[in-house]
């Protein structure tokens, strides 16, 4: 156990408030939050998972997906067991909302497993926290950010944006990318799907791009559940408020943990990413690994600039400044490509 951040007493029987995110849990004596992996331990917040690693890989940079950030990068990628939303359709639900993990890997570790591979490897250019969700590790990615980046390393998050703002102000200064789900432009469709809410995700994703912080957006449209024309206008016109340059990831739903039904069929993404072209200029399709549907173009003259098929990434029409060699445009693009087609050792 680690004592835990933004636990406050709640009342004389020795309750805690844990007001690291919006469902700001009321936990008893001895009692976990609906997280699992935050409690109360004789009258104070603790963190349970501190260290504790469910899944680790060195993943590429796409995978989280993040596109515009140092693409052809390497990451070392880290998840703990545990998340604060309960989505029904959860990809990771065997350690996000049931699993145990025993594996420990304390922070100066997991800096030294990160330098261990760049050394090997110069497209590894540092670590993610993924997987679950890194909200409800929030102690350890702080410390663990904190000697990455004064160790050279870069810093992503793959979260669902559910965090109360100040904690997420004291996470920004050590974080240089993420990727936010904001799973639906619907309120109740996270209160009924995901036991949350809608606008503290989006307050995350205007945070995070008002603190000058590399940010591109996943969305997961279901059939039948938030696939609806008029939600992704919505969607889309809300963050082409926030910046047309922050790409977007309509991401492939496929049926698991306690959501069925059929996979989105390929020519709706498709619909959809025109759609949603008349607010970002860049939308891409994730789950179908086309190179189509994957690879970057100028938003002036429409050239290809970095091409994906699969995982393999190749810079076909950027040049080392960042700027299209077509029309001489500069691509809102971080970091050079690290074109090369085969993974890190292990």
């Amino acid at each position: 156990m680690h004592v835990a951040r933004y636990g406050v007493p709640a009342d004389p029987r020795g309750a805690v408030r844990c007001q690291l995110c919006p469902t700001e849990c009321l936990i008893g004596e001895g009692r976990d939050g609906s997280c699992r992996v935050r409690g109360n331990r004789g009258g104070q917040l603790v963190s349970l998972n501190y260290g504790v690693v469910a899944a680790s890989a060195c993943d590429p940079v796409e995978k989280k997906p993040l596109y515009h950030f140092h693409p052809g990068g390497w990451l070392l990628s880290l998840g703990p067991p545990g998340c604060n939303l309960h989505c029904d359709f959860c990809q990771n639900w065997q350690i996000s909302q049931v699993g145990e993990a025993e594996a420990r890997m304390a922070p100066e570790a997991a800096l030294a497993e990160a330098l261990r591979r760049r050394d090997e490897d110069p497209r590894v250019i540092g670590l993610a926290f993924t997987y679950t969700d890194p909200v409800i590790w929030f102690e350890y990615v702080l410390d663990t950010a904190r000697l990455a980046r004064a160790a050279g390393l870069l810093v992503v998050l793959k979260t669902n944006g559910y965090v109360n703002p100040e904690p997420l102000q004291e996470w920004l200064p050590w974080v240089d990318a993420l990727n936010v789900d904001v799973k639906a432009f619907n309120d109740g469709f996270y209160r009924r799907v995901c036991q949350g809410a809608l606008q503290p995700v989006l307050a995350t994703v205007e945070a995070a791009v008002a603190a000058g912080k590399h940010v591109e957006v996943s969305h997961l449209p279901v059939p039948g559940e938030n696939d609806d024309p008029a939600e992704l206008d919505a969607l889309c016109r809300w963050l082409g408020g926030v910046s047309p340059d922050v790409p977007l990831h309509l991401l492939r739903y496929f049926p698991n943990y306690r959501m069925g039904g059929s996979p989105t069929p390929v020519a709706d993404l498709e619909a959809m990413r025109e759609r949603a072209r008349a607010h970002l200029r860049h939308v891409y399709i994730a789950g179908t690994f086309r190179p189509e549907h994957m690879s970057t173009r100028c938003a002036g003259c429409g050239a290809e600039l970095v091409r994906r098929d699969g995982f393999r990434v190749m810079a076909t029409g950027i040049d080392g400044a960042g700027r299209c060699t077509g029309c001489g445009e500069t691509a809102p693009i971080a970091g050079l490509v690290h074109a090369a087609a085969s993974r890190p050792r292990a």
